[in-house]
């Protein structure tokens, strides 16, 4: 069922567990991560990007998305992720979406401020909540490619400030996630050395400060015991996009390769959607989601 992202965030799951964000960009992984809601009984939030509303068509992927959750037999919310344009995201709460993220972190602090602002105004006339983000995230995710600084993660002080000044509803923070995969732009290998992980230290620091749902992007990868000192943080969103990528790709190129007799997109997809589903489902059970539908 599709529902208001309020719903399904509130104050008595504050410490007991979160809810993930899966992106989703096509019918598969809509599917995937919808059948994986339902196997666990567990709320989720579809979320689009940017770049997958360029790709499949605003309209298109938005419809398919709403359509898909209202048939879904658990609750779901729609949230559009890291977004600087203003108007789309105004054209997106007019097509039903009840969680919007300005990210204009890239810009002066009295900017953000003021843009965040201005969006905030816009979206709780209409009901909608507003997620922006202080502090940057490492790797790369649309406009965005952010390579190294320990000054990008976020401030706690900056953090309250920032809240009190915007009205904003949920706080993305920079704790040492990052977006993406890392490859080495030597070799354009991936580099599987490198683990990701939460400042849990700062984290705490920012909980003490911020009395708003605070949201961790880039989580695939985290350990899962870090996920969960997350949540006691304050932490109800993580968002999940690079883990369940990597499933639907890996299943695809096997599923291609072992039988090149199928020419049936459907059929080659299949696999893919369900390596994906399985994904999500772990996700789901370690966030502490499962059955809280």
């Amino acid at each position: 069922m599709l529902v208001h992202i309020g719903k399904i965030i509130h104050k008595k799951m504050i410490g007991r567990y979160a809810i993930p964000a899966f992106n989703t960009s096509n019918l598969e992984i809509t599917e995937g991560v919808i059948r994986a809601a339902e196997a666990q009984k567990a709320p989720i939030i579809l979320q689009t990007s940017v770049g997958a509303l360029e790709y499949a068509g605003i309209e298109e992927l938005v419809g398919l998305n709403k359509i898909a959750a209202r048939n879904a037999s658990v609750p779901i919310a729609l949230h559009q992720d890291h977004c600087k344009d203003v108007e789309l995201l105004k054209k997106l709460i007019g097509l039903g979406y009840s969680s919007v993220m300005i990210d204009v972190s890239g810009l002066p602090y009295e900017d953000n401020v003021k843009i965040t602002r201005e969006v905030v105004k816009y979206a709780h006339k209409a009901g909608v909540w507003v997620q922006a983000e202080i502090g940057r995230l490492l790797g790369n995710e649309d406009w965005q490619n952010v390579k190294s600084g320990e000054d990008l993660m976020t401030d706690p002080d900056e953090a309250a400030k920032f809240v009190a000044e915007t009205g904003i509803d949920t706080l993305a923070v920079a704790v040492g996630t990052w977006h993406g995969i890392p490859v080495n732009p030597h070799t354009k290998k991936i580099m599987h050395t490198l683990k990701e992980h939460i400042d849990l230290p700062r984290l705490r620091a920012i909980a003490t400060k911020v009395k708003i749902p605070l949201v961790v992007h880039g989580a695939s990868g985290v350990p899962d015991v870090q996920l969960r000192e997350a949540i006691k943080e304050n932490v109800v969103v993580f968002n999940i996009d690079t883990d369940l990528r990597v499933a639907f790709n890996a299943a695809l190129r096997k599923n291609i390769k072992n039988h090149p007799e199928i020419y049936d997109p459907r059929k080659l997809f299949a696999p893919a959607t369900e390596a994906l589903q399985k994904v999500a489902e772990e996700k789901l059970e370690i966030l502490g989601t499962k059955g809280k539908a």
